[in-house]
């Protein structure tokens, strides 16, 4: 087991030791833990394993949800979640946008060595996919005896692939296989395993402006983009049916919702609770993605579906005598979108909260989210952790919660005694590296917050240094008055970067 001046020296920190690392084994993993981040003197023993729900949002930004400070958008079973829970102020999404935040939510591994590191589309649909060999948390939880099943958007390899749902671990598998087809929500298909369901909506594409001479006060002029069957009530009605059929042994929910990625099309009769509220020109097109009437109270009201849909796996739940045998995870794969982009306006909503940039930024907007863990009679109602959590922690997490032994070769570090309410050392760094958005790469620790940004026209870019307990917002760069911590982060980020021939960091 390595010292912490092992690591000092590897990481090239120098003697001084100037951050304050706590004291890390060859995982990267603080000494009292055992390997992958299993808790040795906190290690969860249960009689019966939990089931689990993990609610995935898309593009949901860290002030989206009331919990969280949100004061428009109605989120109250969320909320619920909450204060029945665990709230955890500082968890960060595998990366800045979905394919690779997913398989860092999947697979354990850090941006730096994780397989996906950027979104890239096949023919005819579909991800680059993961190999087959892939160990994920689903194929972890399945040799534990959980049914699994995945209901909404996957990403991670077209139907067929070696990355399909159904070789990555899941028995079941509902939604959209392929994000650029999610951009509808109402889609002319969806697939159910390996089986291409076909709705009754016309086909028509989910990118295009109001046609010249078209009213954009009318709402006839939107006729042409909605459709008879709506993917997410579609969606979530497979996932309660998965719950009825699994009661009575463990089972993974994994629901990554496409809600709220654009475009925005929601039902009418959630979308009356907002016509009206505030003012709200109509978005013609021009920026992606569709057009639409009244584009805030579209915004608002696909997020209260979601939450109404959140609301009944609730109330199911309860209903089938499960509750304090289910734990539920609610977060976002990445942050809000950047403003008037397809008509959104997280301006006006505040999407991000405090945090700087939005979505495909490594800034705290784009990788910072929300993150409500409940499960009753185990994690104490009404709690509030600012402990550092990343994507890759939960596979460690989940096993430990189950009673599993997590594999080696990864960087998450399980954070079952910090929802248990348990004592449990911080985590020693969090990386993220994106080769797309211009190259970027951010390394936190403790405090301290170093970003790289525009590396494809400057391989050796600088880096911004931020202190986010006094700046949240990243508005100052410290970097001048603080060279030898500059110098540490640089290093560490070296050490952090494993080159891929797949999804290349400018400068490999």
């Amino acid at each position: 087991m390595r010292t912490r001046r092992d690591f000092i020296k590897c990481a090239g920190l120098g003697a001084a030791g100037l951050l304050a690392f706590p004291r890390v084994g060859s995982q990267g993993l603080p000494v009292s833990q055992g390997p992958a981040g299993k808790s040795a003197d906190t290690a969860f023993q249960s009689q019966e394993n939990p089931n689990i729900i993990f609610i995935l949002c898309d593009d949901l930004g860290y002030g989206d949800v009331g919990c969280f400070g949100q004061k428009k958008i109605r989120t109250p079973n969320v909320d619920r979640l909450a204060a029945e829970g665990m709230r955890f102020t500082q968890h960060y999404s595998g990366n800045n946008v979905c394919a690779p935040s997913r398989c860092v939510l999947m697979t354990g591994k850090h941006p730096g060595h994780a397989f996906i590191r950027d979104n890239r589309g096949t023919k005819p649909e579909g991800q680059f996919p993961l190999p087959l060999d892939t160990v994920t948390l689903p194929k972890l939880l399945q040799q534990r005896g959980y049914a699994t099943g995945a209901f909404g958007k996957w990403g991670l390899g077209g139907p067929g692939s070696s990355g399909d749902p159904n070789q990555q671990g899941f028995d079941r598998f509902y939604g959209y296989n392929c994000q650029s087809v999610a951009h509808n929500y109402y889609p002319d298909h969806l697939w159910d395993n390996d089986r291409r369901v076909t709705l009754d909506n016309p086909v028509f594409a989910a990118h295009q402006k109001l046609p010249a001479g078209a009213d954009p006060n009318d709402p006839k002029s939107y006729a042409g983009y909605t459709g008879k069957q709506y993917a997410p009530d579609l969606i979530a009605e497979q996932a309660r049916a998965f719950i009825r059929a699994n009661k009575d042994k463990p089972f993974y929910l994994y629901f990554p919702t496409t809600v709220p990625h654009l475009a925005l099309q929601v039902p009418e009769d959630s979308l009356a609770d907002y016509v009206g509220r505030w003012p709200d020109e109509p978005y013609p097109g021009g920026r992606g993605y569709l057009p639409h009437r009244t584009p805030r109270a579209a915004y608002a009201a696909m997020i209260t579906r979601l939450d109404r849909e959140i609301g009944r796996m609730m109330d199911l739940v309860k209903e089938l005598g499960l509750e304090e045998r289910t734990l539920f995870v609610f977060t976002s794969d990445n942050g809000p979108l950047y403003d008037k982009l397809g008509g959104t306006d997280c301006e006006f909503f505040e999407s991000a909260g405090p945090l700087n940039g939005r979505k495909g930024s490594l800034y705290e907007g784009g990788i910072r989210e929300p993150l409500v863990v409940r499960w009753k009679g185990r994690i104490a109602a009404g709690q509030t952790s600012d402990r550092v959590t990343g994507f890759e922690d939960w596979l460690p997490t989940l096993l430990e919660l189950t009673g599993g032994t997590p594999p080696q070769a990864i960087d998450g570090i399980s954070f079952a005694p910090t929802l248990l309410g348990k004592p449990q050392p911080p985590r020693p760094f969090l990386y993220r590296e994106s080769p797309g958005y211009g190259g970027q790469q951010s390394l936190r620790v403790g405090d301290w917050k170093g970003i790289r940004a525009k590396l494809k026209k400057n391989p050796d870019a600088p880096l911004a240094l931020y202190h986010l307990k006094d700046d949240i917002g990243e508005s100052k760069d410290v970097a001048k008055d603080h060279p030898d911590i500059v110098a540490q982060l640089l290093k560490l980020m070296k050490a952090q970067h494993t080159p891929s021939k797949e999804f290349p960091l400018p400068g490999d």
